[in-house]
This record gives C-alpha cells, structure tokens and sequence, in this order.
C-alpha cells in the first residue's frame, strides 16, 4: 500500500514550513519531497508529483515551476486567500486549486482583536518597560485608550468580519461594517451591526477601523491619503487582510503627522520589511508576523482540510473547496 501513495511537493519541514507534526498528517497519504530537494533532482521527482500541498504561498505556483510537474493535479493550498496565484493559468493547465475557508476565521478573529487591545493599551510598550534593566520605578502616565463603548468599524464581513463583530459585541463595542453586499437583518441582529453602505461615513465614525477584505484588484490600495484623513485623529487602523489593501506610505505619513492615533498590522508588503523601513521606527505602530492562524489547532484543521481537498481530487470525488477562476 505504501508503494501506492501519490507524491506531493511540499515547502519544507521546520521553521520556513511545516512543523514535523504536521508532516505526519501528509505522509499518512502521501510521499512527500521538499521544495529544495526536488530542485536538486526535478527531471528525477517532476513526473511523479500529483498535487501541490501550499503552505503560505509556499512553494509558489510560478509557471516554472509548474512546467516541471507534468502530472500535477491539484494545489492544494491552507487558509483562504488565493491572491498569489494565477487562477486562469493553472486551470488552462488542467490543475484544480482548493484554499480552507472557515476554519481559519476563529483565529484570524482572536488576533484582530489582541492587535487592537494590545494597541489601545500600549501592552507591548509596557512590557518593555517592566523588563528593561534601567527602569527603577513603574511609569503611572502609559495611557492607552478606551476598548469598552468605543466604535468598531469593519471593512470586509464576510466570515472573518463576522467573528471579529462578535467579539467586537463582548467588549460592548458599537459595531459598524462596510461590505460589498449587506448581510441579513439576522446575520446584523446577532451582532448587532450596523452597515455603511459609504466606507467614507464608516472612517468617519469609527474608533478602531478593522480591514478584513480579500485583496484583489478593487481592495489594493484601498486605504490610502484621502481614506486616513478621513479617520478620527484619536482612531487606530488595523490590518488583518492583506499588506497591499494599505497604502504604507500613505500610513507612514498619517502617523507621523497625527492624522490617525496608531496602526497594528499582522501583514504588510512585502514580508518581513525592509530592516530599514520607517514603519519600524515608528513608536505607534505594533507589527506582527502574519501570525492571523497560527495556533496549533486552526493550522492542524488547514492541514486536514488540505488533505481531503486534494485526496478528493486525486480520487474522483467531490471536491470540498474548489477555487475557480471568475
């Protein structure tokens, strides 16, 4: 049976891939080869390789890469957003694309709304001080703002959106949202969301502004000079979407110049950051690594949603979460 297990090209297998518990799950069905190593053997490897297991855009689906794998059937990719591939080329090519939606919004939810806390409270800036070594007395003046009460306005909500109003709901929040299509009476009742159909009065209003929209070409750069001016100098930008939906210079200037109050970003563009990029230096912004579904359980749920998508494809059966091109 061994002998009968399909190939998969993975990323790799440690810190810039898949954490060895992860590895297990695949090989259970597959035989797998890391990218590296079958770019020292591609004319040996390329004719085996049935699917394509993509870990954060990893490896990335570049025609030359693809011209390598003459059997490929499927990408495979984890989480939801296919912004890095190519939809109308793969499909020319006969290869069927699958992402894991859903079971990445509880996650990407949670780490929303630690940006923004962490932000309004200045928790990071307080760890620092109590751990730096010069400090001999504990600052009484590290205001933050205000959670509790404030306004929350949304930018994209679809599942992700969703799950931030609801824990925008726990904190007492006034929700706000702007989507392209405005939910039910029901989805706004369980809540309690109130939708903008003008992004403008939305900025507007809002105390803490949450983008969680997909990048395509209508979101890229949506947030840019004029959007920012049109904040409340007191509010605070948050970004778990994608880097490119932000103007970065745009937020650079409006944070030096007090147009907006601060931003916190789990994404940027490009990932990491130049060393030397300004917002790096600036004192209020909080930047993480993309880290939106980083907990052990939400990656092992993409993993398995992954396996099934392409196991669905390789077997004939109904695919789970196909992604066609529009």
């Amino acid at each position: 049976m061994e002998d009968h297990k399909p190939w998969a090209l993975i990323s790799e297998v440690g810190e810039q891939g898949y954490i060895k518990e992860f590895t297990d799950l695949l090989e259970q069905h597959f035989h797998i080869i890391c990218h590296k190593d079958f770019l020292k053997k591609f004319l040996v490897h390329g004719p085996k390789i049935q699917a394509m297991m993509m870990f954060k855009g990893i490896p990335a689906a570049e025609p030359s890469l693809l011209r390598l794998l003459p059997l490929l059937k499927v990408i495979a990719g984890v989480g939801a957003g296919i912004d890095h591939l190519d939809l109308p080329y793969i499909s020319s090519l006969g290869v069927k694309v699958t992402n894991t939606p859903g079971v990445v919004s509880d996650a990407t939810a949670d780490i929303a709304m630690g940006l923004l806390l962490a932000s309004a409270r200045r928790i990071v800036e307080g760890h620092q001080i109590v751990v730096d070594p010069n400090v001999t007395f504990l600052h009484r003046n590290l205001m933050g703002v205000e959670v509790t009460g404030s306004t929350l306005g949304i930018i994209g909500m679809g599942q992700i959106g969703s799950k931030i109003a609801q824990r925008g709901k726990g904190f007492d929040m006034k929700i706000l949202y702007h989507n392209r299509n405005r939910r039910s009476v029901e989805d706004e009742e369980a809540v309690g969301a109130n939708y903008r159909e003008n992004m403008d009065d939305l900025l507007k209003e809002s105390d803490f502004v949450m983008l969680a929209v997909n990048l395509t070409p209508e979101t890229t750069g949506l947030i840019s000079h004029r959007e920012l001016s049109l904040m409340k100098p007191t509010a605070t930008l948050v970004n778990i979407s994608r880097g490119l939906v932000v103007d970065q210079d745009a937020l650079i200037d409006a944070l030096q110049s007090g147009t907006i109050r601060a931003s916190a970003l789990d994404v940027t563009h490009p990932e990491p950051l130049p060393r030397d990029h300004p917002l790096l230096g600036l004192p209020n912004v909080l930047i993480t690594p993309h880290i939106g579904t980083n907990t052990t359980a939400t990656i092992r749920k993409m993993v398995l949603k992954m396996l099934d998508n392409a196991l669905a494809v390789l077997n004939g059966q109904v695919i789970p979460n196909e992604v066609k091109p529009k």
